[in-house]
Parts: structure tokens; sequence; C-alpha cells
């Protein structure tokens, strides 16, 4: 088919790519800026950011290596954000059971709905995961433990490993850190691997893939369920953080909060997605005293930077740099 797709698909396995200098160098970057970050900038809102980083890492794994969107992955962020949120409040378990508990409820989710949904393709697998994720949101609204319209309040932060006090601002903000570093690496590990060129195959060519040997549905399906189970913990921290879970993260709209952070950041790019989640958050942040204009502002800017960075802040930065990030 094309230069790109002979070698993803050339070979009987693939290669495993190694780790590029300039991406140990911005993930050393990025880190350093993070660790320093809370001391400069409102801490609530950089845990905000790195939730929602963590949750578009996830879902570009998807649309950007696997070639799937998505519509309905606020499914995943919001059941484990309840699911955590019931664990720690009603069953007192401890945060990181519960962070887990929810994570382990996306999973499943994860995979009951990618075997589904998986062997649809285009609009139709956009459309599909879409009505999954509204008889998610409408099951959030009328469960009697999700609290409906009020959601789950007061939920309690506990001592993660009975150690550290999750109510201290601080210690909280680097455990968050920690567990978006800890997802940003997984999802690394998995696009830098046989099973991650693989993908890339399925993506370029799906019938030479499948001639090769490869099982193509097994393997989206894998990446589906891997998306989904980030998407879960980054939902599950998200409801730690903030003590509550609510049908917000449920709801379409963060569906599409979510392309939107992809596509601004660079699609198909690693750290894309994590600089388009910080540029949304931070316009919702600064400009929420427009109030109601907050949504046509919004929409005007990232209309501008869609049209001047066709690849995304990260994709033209890596154009430019000509070096892949």
């Amino acid at each position: 088919m094309t230069a790109t797709t002979d070698q993803y698909v050339g070979a009987t396995m693939p290669a495993v790519t190694g780790v590029s200098a300039p991406h140990v160098i911005a993930f050393l970057v990025m880190t350093t800026a993070l660790v320093a970050a809370p001391f400069f900038v409102y801490p609530v809102f950089l845990m905000k950011a790195l939730c929602l980083a963590l949750f578009a890492c996830a879902f570009n794994l998807l649309i950007g290596y696997v070639g799937l969107l998505s519509f309905g992955h606020a499914a995943f962020l919001g059941a484990a954000g309840y699911v955590s949120a019931h664990s720690a409040k009603v069953w007192g378990l401890p945060p990181e059971l519960a962070i887990l508990a929810g994570t382990a409820t996306a999973a499943g989710l994860g995979l009951v709905i990618g075997a589904l949904t998986i062997r649809s393709r285009g609009i139709y697998f956009a459309n599909i995961t879409l009505a999954f994720a509204q008889m998610v949101f409408f099951f959030s609204v009328q469960a009697k433990f999700t609290g409906g319209e009020d959601g789950i309040q007061a939920v309690p932060q506990g001592r993660l490993l009975g150690v550290l006090d999750l109510q201290q601002t601080y210690t909280l903000y680097f455990v968050v850190l920690a567990i978006f570093l800890i997802g940003f690496l997984v999802v690394y590990r998995a696009i830098h691997s046989p099973f991650g060129q693989v993908l890339k195959a399925v993506r370029e060519n799906e019938p030479r893939a499948i001639s090769l040997g490869y099982r193509a549905e097994h393997y989206k399906l894998m990446a589906f369920v891997l998306s989904a189970t980030l998407s879960g913990l980054a939902g599950g921290t998200k409801a730690l953080v903030f003590q509550l879970a609510s049908l917000t993260d449920v709801h379409w709209t963060m569906s599409g909060e979510v392309v939107l952070m992809t596509l601004l950041g660079g699609l198909g790019t690693v750290f894309g997605p994590a600089v388009g989640a910080f540029i949304v958050i931070g316009l919702e942040h600064w400009l929420a005293q427009l109030g109601s204009w907050l949504t046509i502002v919004q929409g005007a800017i990232f209309v501008v930077c869609v049209l001047t960075f066709r690849r995304g802040v990260v994709g033209e930065l890596s154009r430019l740099l000509r070096k892949p990030l």
C-alpha cells in the first residue's frame, strides 16, 4: 500500500521499537515541570488536568494507533468514578483498593462493550459506542447507589497504603502525578512494543495484517480494553481527588471533550493528548469568568487552533523539530 505500511507489516513479526532520545528528553522535561508546578500553580487545577491527560492518552491509544473513533469513552471514566467513590464511602475501602475497583469495573465494561462493537468500523463503531455510553449514563441517573443527579458526595480520601495522608494537598498531588506517569508509561510501552506495531499494521492495512496471520479483531479488542482500563484509572483517581462522582464524567459531552483534547494536542503523538488536556482545562479555568460566553469563545479558539495547527500542537512542533514526539 505505502512505505509506512510496508514498515509495519513487511515482516512476519514486527520489531520492538526502542526508546528514542527525543522521547526521553521530552519525558524528563515534562516530569520536571510537573514536579515543580504545584509550587507555582493551584494544585487542584493541576490534578484535574493530570486525570484528564491520562484519560486523553488512553483515548489516543485507540484512535491514534488503531484508528477507532469512540464516542463513548466517558462511560469508562464515569463508571470507574462511581464505583471508586461508592467503594471508598460505603464499603470503606482504602483509596488504593477503591481506585483498583473502579479500574477493574472499567476494564470489565470495556471488555463487554468492545466484544460487541469491535467488528464494526468507522461511523458505525462511533455510533454504537455512543449508544452504549448513553445506556451507562441513564443507568447512572436511575441507579440508587449513584445518587442520581446529586452524585456521590463527600467521598473520603483516606490514607494510601495506610501511610500517605491524601487529605494533604501536596501529598495527594504527587500521588496523582505518580498515577499519571505510570499510566503514561504503560501507553508508551504498549505503542512501542510488538503489540503496538501490530496495531499500527491493522490501522494502515488490516487485510494485509490478517493475511500475515494476525487476528486483527483480537488485537483491536485488547487495545480497546487497555484504553478503557486506563480511562477507568483516570476516573477513579479523579473521584477521590474531588471527593465527588457525578453525571458530568459520564455525560456524552465528556466523550466529545476528550476527542477535542486529542485533536488539539496531536492525534497519534505520544505527548499530544496530555498537552491538549492541559490546554482545554486551562482555557476552561481562565475563561470561566465569561459565563455563558465561555462556550462560544472556547469554540472560536479551538477552530483557530485546528486551522493553524492541523497536526495538533505537538504534531506541528514535531514537524518543525523533525523529531517524533
